[in-house]
């Protein structure tokens, strides 16, 4: 039988992808080293032992752009095993949901969970019945789910709100430690980021023993503008002269989620210090955090001994925690690892077309590659 014309272009734009997605690659694979600390066996945060990962991505017809990411603190019962956590807001544009409970009590008691705008509450349902579901849980009558987002509208039909329970149980059934899934996958699926693809992008950080030998790994949902810089090099400004860069940088509103993980012994006082200092990596890369943007960080802590127990049995526990003259280290492991999550977001994106025929090119890689080695780094 005769292949027909639509058919092998239908084959052609799929060989195109596919060549496409296996050209991508993260920063370092290009020789480059954002910051001076050492990154984890991933590179990820999923180097915080206990880290679990899941994606849900929807790509559906024309219009659907947009998918959930479930980050989980350690693979036991977090209801009953809760960790210490602390949330920073940069810019508070946003649709969040649990985040005063984190505040108030300073933990974590359900996985976290990213997606487009007016999924957050969709998606807070599902973790909401995913908590009661597990074993233990019988008898709980008040669970706290918190959910980030970001605005995918210009991919994404997101009136449409497709994210529905069954694909946040696929995200939590996605759950894996290892190598972490970047670019046009699950929250960043539809996101953009400096009028280039966003989506999700992850680093992480390991202190020298001699500083303790903990691990910062984050974790981003990139869609904001502002005028890019990579490794303190205008690229935004080089790409705008070559005419590459399509980005108005005083249109940059959209927003930046930042999960951070580590396993020093950090309560949630620290855990907000820690937190605020990710904001950093914002400006280094070239964002102001604008009027309209949703800029929040959540850290936690995976350390055995901080994790608040339902079963303790003592009124009074004893909580190892880390001096506030050994913080510092972790502060710019923090930063580092948010700097280069960022650039590998941006890195492992692909080229989208989605709502309206809306067109988002992905960073020219060699282009921006060439610029960052001519100005010597």
């Amino acid at each position: 039988m005769r292949n027909s014309p639509v058919l092998l272009l239908i084959l052609l734009m799929l060989v195109s992808h596919t060549l496409q997605a296996q050209n991508r690659k993260r920063i370092r694979d290009y020789g480059l080293s954002p910051g001076i600390m050492e990154p984890g066996r991933w590179n990820a945060i999923t180097d915080v032992s206990g880290v679990l990962v899941g994606h849900q991505t929807l790509v559906r017809g024309e219009n659907i752009r947009s998918g959930v990411t479930v980050i989980q603190p350690h693979d036991g019962n977090l209801f009953h095993e809760k960790v210490p956590a602390a949330v920073c807001v940069g810019n508070g544009f946003g649709k969040a949901i649990g985040f005063t409970q984190v505040q108030e009590l300073g933990n974590l008691e359900t996985p976290i969970a990213l997606t487009s705008t007016l999924n957050v509450f969709s998606v807070a349902d599902a973790m909401v019945d995913h908590m009661l579901s597990l074993p233990g849980n019988e008898l709980v009558r008040s669970v706290n789910p918190v959910v980030g987002e970001t605005n995918d509208g210009f991919l994404n039909d997101i009136r449409q709100r497709p994210v529905q329970k069954a694909d946040v149980f696929t995200a939590i059934s996605d759950l894996d430690s290892g190598m972490v899934a970047e670019g046009n996958v699950g929250a960043g699926t539809g996101t953009r980021c400096f009028g280039f693809k966003g989506g999700i992008g992850t680093a992480s950080r390991v202190l020298d023993d001699n500083r303790g030998g903990y691990t910062i790994g984050v974790l981003v949902q990139t869609n904001f503008g502002g005028l890019l810089r990579i490794m303190g090099v205008p690229v935004g400004e080089l790409l705008e002269q070559d005419q590459l860069s399509m980005a108005d940088p005083f249109e940059a509103d959209g927003s930046c989620m930042i999960i951070i993980a580590t396993d020093a012994p950090i309560p949630a006082r620290n855990l907000e210090r820690l937190a605020k200092r990710s904001f950093l990596a914002l400006g280094r890369v070239g964002s102001y955090i604008s009027n309209g943007s949703g800029d929040y960080a959540i850290a936690f802590s995976t350390h055995p001994g901080c994790r608040i127990r339902s079963d303790a049995p003592d009124m009074v526990g004893e909580v190892p925690e880390l001096g506030n003259d050994f913080m510092s280290p972790l502060f710019l492991a923090v930063v580092e690892a948010t700097e280069e999550a960022i650039y590998n977001s941006l890195f492992m994106a692909e080229d989208m077309v989605g709502f309206k025929g809306h067109r988002v090119e992905a960073i020219p890689i060699q282009s921006v590659i060439g610029i960052i080695e001519e100005k010597g780094h």
